[in-house]
């Protein structure tokens, strides 16, 4: 790997080509997010038990991420580099897994079928993060980043209004037979696994990859890298190594993802019961809050989508800590405020919000932590930063079912309050985190004209 100080300034147009197939994988992530638990409450899941039954996404986060980046940072081959031999292999298992998914027809099929899909979503998208410090300068970092936020935002947009588009445009049924799944999410996972396959080839066979600069030496740290047992040393050995910045945005990770999880697992349920009046799950009306809830993801997708390039102006101006700040506790105000609202209509506002937050959920931790990290463990360190997400996933897998039974009289618009609570949390822990390249990355934080 090139050392910094050598990486070339690249163009809008190979910023594009490299980030593009995050579009794909958020198309993935998308369809997953806003009707699994539609999917598992038309197989007959509780309400009580959707938290555990999404736990196969988290878990398997937990086990895989810091594998691949392990493995990824200890690949290379001349023609598939480093990085796009995993996003190849994890398009083609992810796009299979979303052709299964809505074709379940019992419940522990469909967990089953998430495991698999979140696993190979995992394997291509863990790269991607490592694949930006790879490739660009630390002055060219954040705005790798909101690249990839920008297509994040806009395959989250189209994917969340699939259903939707289904329904209301072609005229298929949206209603479960015989307690299948609706025709509408199954074409728009069917849609989703094409694109998901397309995109992140375009990226596989369009963006080359630097060898390592000195190869003698890559391949020397490979070989005494080689075997089960030092590759577990070594992955479990970093946990005690990491740098401090990782330490502190991990805490702010651990309750901004309470809250995203509370907001995937719970808004259907919230919605159909707040606002449409039902909790039956065969019901066209808890069906048609599930479609209005794409909806309502599509929009903070596409303001993530808008917001990406816009964030980095404003990190340039102030910091990227304090802009982080400020947009987590905008979210988690905005994911409050759902509990006041029982129009449909007025639903689609607090995801502006929320689509402000998540563009700077996914792009200022990654700039921030990318200056913090050594060159040759990138893949690495960001499979374990993912443990962070991965981890108050699980906490919420086992505890927000029996929070909401228990002390929420099993409202889901209370858990969505809960969940805002720790994304304003989130944001004031913020101010703890010390960014370390924050003025090397200042110097030039927008993608150049081709």
């Amino acid at each position: 790997m090139q050392p910094s100080s050598f990486k070339p300034r690249l163009s809008f147009w190979q910023l594009w080509n490299m980030s593009f197939g995050f579009f794909g994988i958020q198309f993935g992530f998308a369809l997953q997010n806003a009707n699994t638990s539609r999917i598992f409450s038309t197989l007959g899941a509780n309400q009580d038990d959707l938290a555990l039954c999404w736990l196969a996404a988290p878990v398997t986060g937990l086990l895989v991420q810091p594998i691949i980046g392990y493995l990824s940072d200890n690949t290379w081959h001349p023609f598939w580099g480093r990085r796009r031999p995993f996003f190849f292999i994890g398009a083609i298992l992810a796009s299979i897994a979303l052709f299964l998914m809505p074709n379940s027809s019992m419940l522990w099929m469909a967990v089953a079928v998430l495991w698999m899909m979140d696993a190979a979503i995992n394997v291509s998208m863990e790269p991607f993060r490592a694949f930006v410090g790879d490739k660009l300068d630390p002055s060219q970092q954040t705005a790798g980043f909101a690249m990839q936020t920008f297509f994040i935002g806009c395959g989250g947009v189209i994917a969340s209004l699939l259903p939707t588009f289904f329904a209301d445009i072609m005229g298929v049924s949206n209603v479960p037979v015989n307690g299948a799944i609706p025709d509408t999410v199954r074409y728009s996972f069917y849609f989703g696994g094409a694109v998901f396959l397309l995109s992140v080839m375009w990226t596989v066979f369009s963006s080359q990859e630097a060898p390592p600069e000195n190869m003698a030496v890559f391949e020397a740290e490979r070989a005494k890298s080689k075997g089960l047992g030092h590759a577990l040393r070594e992955i479990l050995g970093g946990f005690g190594k990491m740098p401090k910045t990782m330490v502190q945005l991990a805490v702010v990770q651990f309750f901004t993802w309470i809250a995203l999880f509370a907001m995937w697992i719970y808004t259907t349920s919230a919605i159909a019961d707040n606002v449409f009046g039902t909790v039956d799950a065969q019901s066209a009306a808890f069906q048609e809050a599930g479609n209005r809830v794409g909806v309502m993801f599509a929009v903070y997708g596409g303001v993530s989508a808008l917001a990406a390039f816009v964030l980095p102006v404003f990190a340039r101006m102030t910091s990227r800590k304090f802009v982080h700040m400020s947009c987590l506790i905008v979210g988690g105000l905005s994911l409050i405020s759902i509990f006041m609202i029982h129009n449909i209509n007025y639903l689609y506002l607090p995801m502006v919000g929320v689509g402000i937050a998540w563009a700077s959920i996914l792009t200022m931790p990654y700039a921030i932590l990318a200056g913090a990290l050594p060159a040759n463990r990138m893949g690495y360190y960001m499979g374990v930063f993912n443990f962070f997400i991965v981890i108050p996933q699980i906490a919420s897998g086992f505890l927000l079912g029996y929070i909401t039974k228990h002390f929420l009289a099993g409202h889901a618009v209370m858990t969505l309050v809960l969940g805002g609570v720790c994304m304003v949390l989130a944001g004031l822990l913020t101010l703890l985190v010390k960014d370390e390249a924050a003025p090397a990355a200042k110097a030039v934080a927008v993608p150049a004209a081709a």
